[in-house]
Parts: C-alpha cells; structure tokens; sequence
C-alpha cells in the first residue's frame, strides 16, 4: 500500500502538463475518486481505479481538492477526481412552504443550495432516503420534487 503524506500541486498546473499528458497516453495516470465529503478528510483509506490499495495522511495545512496530484513520477501518476454529485430539486408552493421546508433541511443538517425559488438538497446518500423524509411534505403537496435538470454541480 502506498502512503501519501502531502499534495503535490494541481493537476492542472502548467509545470505538470507536459508530464501529465506523457504519462496519460502511456496509460500511466491513476485516478483515485472521492466523494465530495471525503475531500474533508485529512485521513483515508481507499482503492484507486485501477484497484492499489492508498493511504492518504496529510497534515492539517493541506485540503485534498479536484485535481490534486498525490503522485507524478517517471512512470506514473495520481490524481483525484470528485465525484459527480446529485441533487434533489424542489419547489415549494408558496413562501410559508419554503420556510417550512428550509426549517426541515436545516433541522435534518442537509446540504442545500437554492436557485431562483427551488432548494436543491444534495444527495450524500441513497435518494431513497431523503424522500422518504420528505413523504409527508410531498403528499401534502406542500413541496414538489422537480426532475434533475442539470443540479449535478
């Protein structure tokens, strides 16, 4: 297993394309894919996509971001990529049902994000869940969950 301690740079740095792109068509660049909530973590241990086994123990000073290269040496490299994330879209009815349903996301700690007259709440886990707690909002027709056009930010 390898061990990563700092963040090199970012992967899209101007020092690090001609490297990069080398090694990309030698099919030489790993790619390990986080969450968005694991970019928190100073402290991990997961697989890359091509399966080696990594650790990650960085110091507090430093915040694992999209594109931030672990390794680049001659013959490989790793990079992290985030993980498309998914949201759920609704509109509530009218201004008392936005309050209530933001009084509903604050009090369940959901991640939310708000355009024109929707709340978008992030899917961080199964969606299942998140409309089972929304059921009695959704039946009352107090909040209607909108398709997923393009909230995948």
């Amino acid at each position: 297993m390898d061990i990563y301690t700092s963040i090199l740079g970012a992967a899209d740095a101007a020092e690090h394309h001609d490297r990069l792109h080398h090694l990309a068509h030698h099919h030489a660049v790993d790619v390990l894919r986080l969450s968005r909530a694991d970019l928190a973590r100073r402290r991990l241990r997961t697989r890359t996509e091509a399966g080696l086994e990594v650790a990650i123990a960085l110091p507090r000073e430093q915040k694992l971001f999209e594109g931030a290269l672990l390794a680049l040496t001659e013959d490989r490299a790793l990079v992290v990529r985030v993980e498309t994330e998914h949201w759920l879209r609704l509109a509530p009815r009218d201004t008392a049902a936005a309050l209530r349903l933001g009084y509903f996301c604050g009090n369940l700690h959901w991640r939310v994000r708000f355009e024109q007259a929707h709340v978008l709440v992030a899917v961080e886990t199964d969606a299942r869940v998140y409309l089972e707690r929304l059921e009695g909002l959704l039946a009352e027709g107090v909040v209607t969950l909108l398709p997923d056009a393009g909230a995948a930010k």
